[in-house]
Formats: structure tokens, C-alpha cells, sequence
């Protein structure tokens, strides 16, 4: 492709989790995307519950303009208020262990009831975002391009990005071509971001970013034409990266790989 690359939607929620929502801007800093991923979700034993494991999660809405955060439920129902935190408390991030404060108020009931089993909502530690690629406050980032490819193996008209949980999503980059930016340094707007790596697909992914309903093969689809590819991890699909120079990122900027 010979045009520029460009940053065509940006994708954030405040709830690991919950359904992602398009904005025109964020702000990238050291720890991400400012309120991006700032609260989870944990079970009675302190793991964390993402929507591979509960789907419904994905149906809620959360919106944190700070200190307040709202959720809003598929029948309709909408709760606000201002974010109060309660205790430390540790818990199982995948593999890690992350202090996080307990958030008091109205929101674990509702949230429970949604997924049908006892939920608590945590806000992550100081510092910290709830992301599980690279450094805390990491960058996801895919092309138009890779999900044109998607479509096509899947003999579909279309993928929603929000499927694969990304920040940014760009268009002007040919069907993987993000894979090229690993180990190089990216101008994105304002903000510089250094990519480290691949993403590896899991079964998230196969779920309806709204519903959280399972209705596409993902991964049996990308191990059809990705499975060869030299990656640094298994089933690729789009990159991660860190910020390196802080900056405002819109609906529109430039990319430039540096």
C-alpha cells in the first residue's frame, strides 16, 4: 500500500472484561491509555475473571470519567457513581500476583448477577492496568489489512475489530504487515511507542464482542494460514508495545515507523 498509515478507531474500556467502546482520542502515557483497563473482575478465590472464562461479562458497558464510573447491563439498567476504594488485596493475574483495591459500593452484585457467579470489582494497583501483554500499560495495535485477511480464511464480510481486544486498530498497512514494526520504534500522533512483540490469540477471541456469545472459529481459523509463522507467540495476531514518549492519540494521526 502506498498511503500513510492511519489510525482509523481507537478502542478502550475502563473494565477488563466488559465491551469495548470506540473514542476519538486517548492519552498515552507510561501506563497505556489513560482510564484504559483501570478496574477487574475477580472470583471468591482473588483470580481474576476475564471474558474467555465468562462471555456475559462482555454485554456490560462501563464508561470511568474519574472518579466516576458507570455500568450499564443488557436489560437496560445503569448504575453511577463515584469510585470509593475499599482494602488491599492480592490477587492472581494470570500467573502474577497483583495487589489491587477492592472497590465498594453497588457495582460486584449486578456484575454477579450478570455471569451468574460471585464477582468482585477491583481496581488494579498503583501504576498498574489490567493488560496481560508486555509492561504494564502495554499498546495492542492491528491493521484493516490483518482482518481483511481474517474475513477472507473465514469467507466472512467482515471481522469487528473490538473481537480482539485492541487498542489501536490502523489502516494503509498491507494484511500483517504490523508484524514488521516488532523490535522498531512507531510515532503514533503525538505518542512514540516501542513494539516488542506478537499477540497470541485466545479463546476470547471466538466470542461476539456484544453478546459474548461463541460464534466464530478464531483460532482454528488463524492456525489454517498463521500456524507457520515465525511469531513470538503461537497464533499471531497483531503486535504489542510499550510508550516510550508520552502523547494524545486521534481518530485520523499519522503513523510513521521510525
Amino acid at each position: 500500500m502506498t498511503d500513510a498509515p492511519r489510525v482509523t478507531r481507537l478502542s478502550v474500556t475502563p473494565v477488563k472484561g466488559t465491551r469495548l467502546h470506540s473514542v476519538d482520542s486517548v492519552s498515552l502515557g507510561t501506563v497505556g491509555a489513560a482510564g484504559d483497563r483501570r478496574f477487574f473482575v475477580i472470583d471468591e478465590l482473588g483470580q481474576m475473571i476475564s471474558g474467555t472464562r465468562l462471555g456475559a461479562l462482555v454485554s456490560a458497558v462501563a464508561d470511568f470519567r474519574d472518579p466516576h464510573l458507570t455500568l450499564t447491563f443488557p436489560d437496560g439498567r445503569s448504575l453511577e457513581g463515584a469510585v470509593s476504594l475499599g482494602d488491599a488485596i492480592e490477587t492472581k493475574f494470570y500467573s502474577d500476583t497483583r495487589l489491587a483495591r477492592l472497590v465498594e459500593g453497588p457495582w460486584s452484585e449486578p456484575l454477579s448477577e450478570l455471569v451468574g457467579q460471585p464477582l468482585r470489582l477491583v481496581q488494579a494497583g498503583e501504576g498498574e492496568v489490567a493488560v496481560d501483554r508486555g509492561p504494564s500499560g502495554a499498546v495492542t495495535l492491528i491493521s484493516r489489512g490483518s482482518l481483511e485477511r481474517l474475513s477472507a480464511q473465514a469467507n466472512v464480510s467482515g471481522v469487528d475489530a473490538r473481537r480482539f481486544r485492541m487498542l489501536v486498530e490502523v489502516d494503509g498497512v498491507d494484511p500483517h504487515g504490523e508484524d514488521g514494526w516488532i523490535g522498531r520504534t512507531v510515532r503514533i500522533g503525538e505518542a512514540q511507542v516501542a513494539f516488542g512483540g506478537n499477540v497470541g490469540r485466545c479463546a476470547f477471541t471466538t466470542r461476539d464482542p456484544e453478546t459474548g456469545q461463541v460464534d466464530l472459529k478464531t483460532l482454528h481459523l488463524l492456525q489454517q494460514y498463521r500456524d507457520e509463522v515465525t511469531t513470538t507467540e503461537p497464533l499471531p495476531f497483531g503486535i504489542y508495545g510499550s510508550v516510550v514518549e508520552p502523547g494524545t492519540v486521534r481518530v485520523g494521526d499519522r503513523v510513521t515507523i521510525q
